[in-house]
């Protein structure tokens, strides 16, 4: 796969262990995340990149990271899949990653098949994401991102390729009814 892994996260801890299982996955380059100007360079040699965050006490901490690459103004970077890798399945905490508009939030057990057959669903065939003045992400249905009447809002159609990068194959205006 030609794909970067960015960890966010400690160098050590939950941040060492997934940088080990991201190499383990075959990511040709893993490296911590070292703030978007990094990413933007490294997006330029690597055509996807993957953003695999290590499980923190407070995610909703995470939101200043999340917001930077979600509202990058690089398609390649802002429509980066983002995972979160938790420790404990909180329903709040599962809830803040989609509301900030995580691709995926994955639960214990970390085993490389799995984890595999998960990030596997990210890439390859269509996904949809919705943005708002607050949101861009997946489709998270109707009440999380777009369900109120007279709101408008982008629905856009992408298809992520470890060998192509991003490609938006539909961007259209819509309003909530």
């Amino acid at each position: 796969m030609r794909a970067c892994a960015y960890v966010v996260g400690p160098p050590d801890g939950p941040g060492a262990a997934l940088t080990d299982l991201a190499r383990g996955l075959g990511f040709p380059v893993v490296q911590n995340y070292a703030g978007l100007a990094t990413a933007e360079t490294q997006a330029q040699q690597t055509p996807l990149l993957f953003f695999l965050f290590a499980a923190v006490d407070e995610v909703s901490g995470l939101k200043t990271v999340a917001d930077a690459i979600r509202f990058s103004p690089s398609r390649r970077i802002r429509f980066s899949p983002m995972v979160y890798f938790s420790e404990s399945p909180l329903v709040e905490a599962i809830r803040t990653c989609v509301e900030m508009g995580f691709d995926d939030v994955l639960t214990l057990p970390f085993t490389q098949q799995r984890v595999a057959s998960r990030l596997e669903r990210l890439v390859d065939h269509t996904q949809v994401y919705f943005e708002t003045a607050t949101y861009l992400g997946p489709d998270r249905g109707a009440q999380q991102t777009h369900g109120r009447s007279g709101l408008q809002y982008r629905r856009l159609e992408i298809i992520r390729s470890p060998t192509r990068g991003v490609s938006v194959m539909r961007d259209e205006m819509q309003v909530a009814v």
